[in-house]
């Protein structure tokens, strides 16, 4: 196991995409990143976009605005569109973003980093379904890390997402070394 000292707040919600959650924990934690898991909304356990349910460390309500992570993550999923109106997602994303953490968006949920003019001048991708609020969107990467931002485009990038964040916080060393504990070819 590696060994890191990195903190990642990785957010659930009703309607996530199941994949796109999972496996940034799973890999996150293989790498020794700590990842606390945060339920917008009111109660710890949500249920996903195909009734799976999850549980979460602790309220978004109950993480401090001034406790930054080294990554903030937001999953995408149709549950992204209840999120969007949730105020302080996109001021802790954003906060995290200036303060130089990493913030990581999948699927739909770059909308929301969009949202909050974090997309501004910056590479980016997406789920497909999102392209008429993205138009700039790059389609022919899995994966797009500019600077401090970090974007996949949907479940099926869900590996390629978690790897890049383990490079971004760890070293490219540890997300190979995942990547072949996991016996990733891609």
């Amino acid at each position: 196991m590696i060994l890191a000292s990195k903190r990642a707040l990785v957010l659930v919600f009703d309607g996530v995409e199941e994949v796109e959650v999972v496996t940034p924990i799973d890999l996150l934690r293989r790498a020794g990143v700590h990842v606390t898991v945060a339920a917008v909304g009111s109660q710890l356990e949500v249920t996903g976009r195909n009734g799976i349910r999850l549980g979460a460390d602790c309220l978004l309500a109950d993480v401090k605005d001034d406790d930054l992570y080294d990554a903030f993550v937001i999953p995408g999923g149709p549950g992204v569109a209840e999120v969007r109106k949730v105020t302080r997602v996109g001021m802790l994303a954003k906060r995290h973003a200036e303060a130089g953490a990493f913030v990581a968006a999948i699927c739909a949920a770059p909308t929301l980093l969009n949202d909050v003019q974090l997309l501004d001048e910056r590479r980016h991708t997406a789920h497909f379904s999102v392209k008429s609020e993205l138009p700039n969107l790059d389609e022919t990467v899995p994966v797009i890390r500019d600077h401090n931002i970090i974007t996949s485009r949907g479940a099926g990038t869900a590996v390629h997402f978690a790897l890049e964040l383990i490079t971004a916080l760890v070293s490219e060393e540890a997300a190979h070394e995942v990547a072949r504990s996991i016996c990733w070819t891609n």
